[in-house]
This record gives structure tokens, C-alpha cells and sequence, in this order.
């Protein structure tokens, strides 16, 4: 598979470039494949297996992207259900491999895939293809709807044969340790950033930001619970039945009024919106997963629109106090605007499917909160606090994911286990208090920043590359800087590394 890779990287680096275009995709394919490769020979992928974005979870998600409109969207949706079993059964041939060659994942992942695995199949209750499929309702041929129905029933099964492989035979061959070691670490946050990071600066500077954040808290928790501190501005923000909605479909049709209207607010004045990006659906998402809140962008013809999802976790009541900053993030300006955006730019395919990395994207959509703010969307107290909690949540990623997987003592002076080594449980702890979201999410989180190193901290080291490349825009063109013009110049670039960023967003202020 690798040779590919390599033959089209030294293939592009001997075409002529024929202009700005074939110079940025040459840059753009030679960091993106470089690293690629890279993680490749480590071998890793042999023990490729973590809680939130491993093949398990590819395989599954795929239908929650598949059109359902009709006859001929069910007959696909029947082919490739009777396809997943093979293709489980592919993942789990290369998982073997990996244990032959005493590669494995940690146990905490492979117990949470167990349980992901466990609520997909279904205990006792169809789970999440005979669900699917079930929503086919009437109207189908009798020939397709047996197809449905047994493909669903052979998917569910084939993650029930999986989870009971992870449990019995994966399990006790897993590795106990959860950190991955500064040279690994440093592989994959390269990996998700494309740019060096000095990992030892970056984790100093997430503790400036918390205790930055964590001021502008306690100056925001005044207009909500005068003289009582954050604490109790959450109680009551969390409590009162005016700040929040009850019950599932309500919410979800909120978040949906709340992402038109912030699209009809910001077209043709923060940014011109092309009609194609005037749809988004938001979305609940299917139980099992992580309980991030998620986007997925639209198709590269438009057919099915960019989507937010929302896993409830359970929940029945939703208290909006944090709800509207991560809709901006998922939404628009975030992930909507920049991943649609891109499909739509006059861009080799490679970069608009391919280019990104997580640093630019989710970079962009934790600046685009941040935006939303400093344009007056987040004036409403109970919103403003609920911004500066998505900062901290982020600045608190940082501080544990390098602690964590470099097992770095906690600095001496921090209110915190001062002097204490990181581990899972106190990370588990520093984020429950300083994040400000809820513990179910956090135990969610936790696993997720142990099963994907330098992942988690790609939002807040690409939000600044953000803030960076528009302050440097600023001094560079003085009175003539334009912040609609650099939002629209520098999306127009594409999706590329962090390190490319900086140095073609540095272009544009020089009018290159």
C-alpha cells in the first residue's frame, strides 16, 4: 500500500510548478505524505484500535452518512451492510497480526471498544442496524426488505463476534500503560499539526491559558451569581429551568434554528456564505460513541449537507449555557464554513478531501468561537461563560495530553498535585475541575486523549497559528487590513499544516 505514497511524492516533486496553485499543493502533498508514510513504518497501525476514531468506528459511522430516500439508496445501503462482516473481519485479521508481532493496544481502549461493540450489535433490543434499518419503513419491495433485514442482522452479529475477540482473546494480550513516550508523542502531534512543536513550551503555555481562562471565569460568574464565585454560577446555569430545554427533538430543533439563523445573521456581512453552504442539518447522534459534539462535512456534490451531531449521552434536558459557543464550532463560522468551504475551492482533489490536518481545522473552528465573541454573538452572560468553558476544556487538553503521555511532573507553585507525576486518575480529576463539563464527559475525554496522543491538543496550538497569522496580516497591512478580506484570502489557500500556514498567511500580508 505504501509504495504508492512514495512514487506519487517523488512523481510530484519532479513536475514543473506552473504557477502559486502547483507550488502550495507540491508543499501541501510533501508534508502530508512525508508524515504518512512516516507513521506507517512505525508499525502502529498494527495496534491501531482506540474509542473514537479506529476502523471499528469508521466502519460503523459510514451509514449515518448514507442517503435513505428511497428504493435504489436502501439497495446500496443492503450491499454494503452485507459487506461490513468481511470488513470486520479484515480489521480484526490486521489486530492479529499486530499480536504476533507483540503489538497491541492499551487495555483501556480495548475496553471501551468493547462496550461500543456491545451497544452497536444490541442487547437484546436489535441495536444499531436492525434500528437503521427499521426506519426504511414501508414502501420497499418484499426482495429488499428481506435483504435489509438480514444484512442488519448479519452486522450486528459480526460486532458482537468482534467484541467477544477484543474481550477474550485481545484483552489480556493489551498493555497495561496508557502513555505513549515522548518520541511517540512527538510523531503523532506532528502528525496532527504538521509543524515542530516544542512540547515542554506548548505544556507551559496551557498553563497560562488555564489561569488566564479561569480569571475571565470568575469576572463572568459576577454577572450571573454576584460575589459567589464560578462554582455557583454553574449551579445555577445547570438548574434553572429558564436557561435550559427540555427534551430531545426540542433541542435538537434549537440547535437547528440556531444554525440558520447564525448563517442568515453572518452572510453578506462577516462573510459571503455561498448558497450551497446555506444548508446544515443538526443532528442527534446514535448511542455508543464518544460524547463529543461532532461534524461531518457535506459530499463532494452537495446531495447530502454538512451535519452537526449530537450524542445526548442519555440525557433528556439540555442547559444551553455552553451549548451556543460549541454550535459556532461545529456550525458556522467553524467546522461548516471551513470544511464546506473547501470542497468548494478550485483545488486539486488531494487537497480539498486529503490536505487538512487537525490543527487547521479544528484550529479554525476554536477560533471561530472566539470570533463569535469578539463580533457581540456572546454578550448573553450565561454564553460568555460558556465560551470561556470551551477554552479551558481546550487549554486543559493540552496541559494533560503531553503530561499524561510524558508522565511530566505537575510544575511546583500550580494549585494542583504540585510535584506529582500525571497519571490517568489525576488527569481525570484536573479536568473535572477545571473544564467545567460534565464527569461523563470527561471519563469520555480521558480515554479519547489516551488512545489518540497529540490529538487533543491540535485546538488550541492551531487556534493560536490562527490568532498569529492574523495578527501578523494586521501589522503588516496597518490601516488597510480588512478581518472579512483575511478571513476570505486565507481559506481561500486551502487546507494545509500548521507550519504551512504561517508561512503563506505571512504572504498575504505582504500582498504576495
Amino acid at each position: 500500500r505504501y509504495r504508492h505514497p512514495r512514487d506519487t511524492l517523488a512523481a510530484r516533486e519532479a513536475l514543473p510548478l506552473e504557477g502559486e496553485g502547483d507550488r502550495i499543493l507540491r508543499e501541501v502533498m510533501r508534508e502530508a505524505l512525508t508524515i504518512d508514510i512516516e507513521l506507517h513504518e512505525t508499525g502502529d497501525y498494527l495496534a491501531g484500535l482506540n474509542v473514537l476514531a479506529s476502523p471499528m468506528q469508521g466502519l460503523r459511522s459510514t451509514f449515518d452518512l448514507m442517503p435513505t430516500e428511497g428504493e435504489a439508496d436502501w439497495a446500496t445501503i443492503a450491499r454494503r451492510l452485507a459487506k461490513l462482516p468481511e470488513a470486520l473481519a479484515g480489521y480484526r485479521t490486521t489486530l492479529e497480526a499486530g499480536l504476533e508481532e507483540g503489538r497491541a493496544a492499551a487495555q483501556r481502549q480495548v475496553e471501551a471498544c468493547v462496550k461500543q461493540c456491545e451497544t452497536w450489535a444490541g442487547n437484546g433490543d436489535g441495536g444499531f442496524f436492525a434500528d437503521f434499518v427499521g426506519r426504511a419503513g414501508g414502501g420497499l419491495s418484499e426482495g429488499l426488505r428481506s435483504d435489509l433485514d438480514a444484512a442488519a442482522q448479519a452486522a450486528g452479529e459480526s460486532y458482537a463476534a468482534f467484541g467477544a475477540f477484543l474481550r477474550e482473546t485481545y484483552l489480556p494480550r493489551a498493555i497495561e500503560q496508557d502513555a505513549v513516550g515522548e518520541e511517540r508523542y512527538a510523531r503523532y502531534a506532528r502528525s496532527y499539526n504538521r509543524c515542530e512543536l516544542d512540547l515542554r513550551e506548548t505544556y507551559r503555555w496551557g498553563w497560562d491559558e488555564i489561569h488566564r481562562i479561569g480569571r475571565e471565569m470568575e469576572a463572568a460568574a459576577e454577572q450571573i451569581a454576584p460575589g459567589e464565585g464560578v462554582e455557583a454560577a454553574k449551579v445555577v446555569l445547570e438548574t434553572d429551568p429558564e436557561r435550559s430545554i427540555e427534551g430531545v427533538e426540542p433541542f435538537r430543533q434549537w440547535m437547528q434554528d440556531l444554525q440558520e439563523q447564525t448563517i442568515a445573521d453572518l452572510n453578506g456581512t462577516h462573510f459571503d456564505i455561498p448558497e450551497k453552504l446555506q444548508r446544515i442539518e443538526a443532528m442527534i447522534a446514535p448511542p455508543g460513541g464518544a460524547l463529543a459534539m461532532y461534524y461531518t462535512g457535506p459530499s463532494e456534490d452537495f446531495s447530502r449537507p454538512g451535519r452537526t451531531w449530537y450524542p445526548t449521552g442519555g440525557k433528556t434536558r439540555f442547559p444551553l449555557w455552553g451549548e451556543v459557543s460549541i454550535a459556532y464550532h461545529e456550525g458556522v463560522p467553524g467546522h461548516h464554513l471551513e470544511r464546506g468551504n473547501t470542497r468548494l475551492l478550485d483545488l486539486s482533489r488531494f487537497q480539498r478531501l486529503l490536505g487538512d490536518c487537525s490543527g487547521y481545522v479544528e484550529g479554525w473552528a476554536l477560533y471561530a468561537e472566539r470570533l463569535m465573541g469578539e463580533l457581540g454573538y456572546l454578550e448573553v452572560p450565561d454564553y460568555r461563560m460558556g465560551l470561556l468553558a470551551s477554552q479551558a476544556l481546550r487549554s486543559v487538553r493540552v496541559i494533560i495530553d503531553i503530561g499524561m503521555h510524558l508522565e511530566l511532573d505537575i510544575p511546583e507553585g500550580q494549585p494542583f498535585h504540585p510535584g506529582e507525576r500525571w497519571t490517568p486518575e489525576l488527569g481525570d480529576e484536573f479536568a473535572k475541575t477545571r473544564s467545567h463539563f460534565p464527569e461523563d464527559f470527561i471519563a469520555s475525554e480521558i480515554d479519547r486523549y489516551l488512545g489518540i496522543p497529540g490529538q487533543a491538543i491540535s485546538y488550541k496550538v492551531g487556534e493560536r497559528e490562527w490568532l498569529a497569522a492574523r495578527e501578523a496580516a494586521r501589522r503588516s497591512l496597518g490601516a488597510d487590513f480588512d478581518l472579512a478580506t483575511f478571513h476570505r484570502e486565507a481559506l481561500a489557500l486551502g487546507p494545509m499544516g500548521l507550519g504551512l500556514l504561517a508561512q503563506e498567511s505571512a504572504r498575504l500580508g505582504d500582498g504576495a
